[in-house]
């Protein structure tokens, strides 16, 4: 009886040793790369458009040496909730990470369970604070610099402003505007305004801020802002920035809703040229946005991905300070959309 029990101990141990060994090879095996995405609110429509092109780019180049699978999860704008899907995407077996933080100031809980069991972490369109970056070097950023689309914003403006006399609709010798903003303290929200307003006034363009509205990048939002600050100002609103494409299209939902006429609408300027922003602009209720490379933000993160599981092609990428990949925006306008359009 002794014996055998010493026999079955003997075998659970190593079961237990060959379970582990396999959990191992499992989580550094180059050629199966598991990648866990979250992401702050699936509203927003950017982000849909950008994950749709990164789930894509591995649906396009898969093949029998690489084997991908992508989870996506959605934090529905709460930070607990995504401390708690890093968890869950690590515990399943993910060997790199992808997260569009829910509070960009709040990092350190995913990068403590990430770090615990070392799998990396490319944070995407919403910045880390770069002290949070530096906690772990296995952790990287994919974007885009704020300031760019805020002063590519307000060139658009000032072109539209300058080549057009009737922009000045009441020949006061200013331009009357309103500003829909992202979340209150956004760092991207707050640096698009102030360099889109400092660009027009680089310019020679005289502004007078007449309101401005927090809407959270939602459409839905942006369209009820936009309705009060109609009910408060009506015509005298004669430009319309705002931090992204989704909030722009709001403030035109308004317009539409209240029936006003072309002639009677001011100038309309977004961010990001989502499709249905282009979609507007095509149908001229949009003066213009600033493209945000979706395709190209999507492909660096996928290079990165596969770099970091691989082992292989890191020294091919091009970093700012070691962590930092960022694409450039574009203006878009009427006579370049094409350019733009069905990417």
């Amino acid at each position: 009886m002794r014996k055998r029990i010493v026999q079955a101990i003997g075998m659970v141990f190593c079961m237990c040793i060959l379970l582990c060994a396999c959990q191992s090879q499992e989580r550094t095996a180059s050629d199966k790369i598991y990648i866990g995405v979250t992401y702050y609110d699936q509203s927003d429509t950017f982000l849909n458009e950008l994950l749709d092109c990164f789930k894509k780019y591995f649906a396009e180049s898969e093949n029998e040496e690489m084997k991908v699978t992508v989870t996506v999860r959605d934090a529905a704008g709460s930070q607990r909730t995504q401390n708690e899907q890093v968890k869950e995407l690590i515990d399943a077996g993910c060997n790199v990470l992808c997260v569009n933080l829910v509070d960009r100031t709040a990092p350190s809980e995913i990068i403590d369970l990430a770090r615990g069991e070392d799998v990396p972490v490319i944070f995407f369109n919403r910045e880390p604070v770069a002290e949070d970056l530096m906690q772990w070097d296995k952790c990287y950023y994919v974007g885009a610099k704020a300031e760019e689309s805020g002063v590519m914003q307000g060139e658009l403006a000032a072109d539209a402003i300058l080549g057009n006399e009737q922009a000045d609709r009441n020949g006061d010798g200013k331009i009357q505007y309103v500003v829909l903003e992202g979340e209150p303290g956004h760092q991207d929200a707050i640096i698009r305004t102030e360099n889109a307003v400092a660009t027009l006034e680089s310019k020679g363009i005289t502004l007078e801020k007449l309101s401005y509205g927090i809407a959270n990048w939602n459409r839905a939002q942006a369209q009820n802002r936009m309705t009060q600050m109609l009910g408060e100002h009506k015509d005298q609103i004669e430009l319309v920035l705002a931090n992204n494409d989704d909030m722009v299209l709001g403030a035109i939902d308004a317009y539409d809703a209240l029936k006003y006429m072309d002639s009677e609408r001011p100038l309309l300027f977004g961010i990001d040229g989502t499709d249905m922003g282009l979609k507007a602009m095509e149908d001229l209720k949009l003066s213009g946005t600033v493209y945000n490379d979706k395709e190209g933000q999507a492909a660096a993160m996928a290079e990165l991905a596969v770099a970091i599981v691989s082992e292989s092609g890191m020294e091919e990428i091009e970093f700012e300070n070691d962590k930092y990949i960022y694409l450039p925006y574009s203006k878009v306008s009427l006579e370049n959309i094409d350019d733009f359009q069905g990417r």
